[in-house]
């Protein structure tokens, strides 16, 4: 694939810094990855204005690694603990609660 065909496979992506309240940079919880002390950033939501699909870019993962990954929008939560008082998960994803400002 050459230079001229990559930018033409790219421009049927849509990518936005900021998505449900959080902007680049913000530290979010990835729900289904079970690294032991693993940290996430919000990096971009991304469309793909051909098929509708979306999904969001962290960067991060286990100490000591800055990995870029995508998931699913409902697998990114907003930062917090993961567990409340009762030992019971904490928080619902973003893509269903926002964090808008008020």
């Amino acid at each position: 694939m050459g230079e001229q065909d990559a930018g033409a496979t790219a421009s049927h992506l849509q990518r936005t810094p900021s998505w449900a309240g959080v902007r680049a940079g913000d530290a979010v919880r990835v729900d289904g990855v079970r690294y032991r002390s693993a940290s996430w950033t919000f990096v971009a939501h991304v469309r793909n204005t051909r098929t509708g699909d979306e999904w969001v870019e962290v960067a991060g993962g286990r100490p000591g690694s800055h990995s870029l990954r995508s998931f699913r929008l409902e697998q990114i939560l907003p930062a917090g603990p993961v567990r409340g008082a009762k030992g019971l998960p904490t928080g619902a994803p973003l893509a269903v609660a926002p964090r808008l400002p008020l």
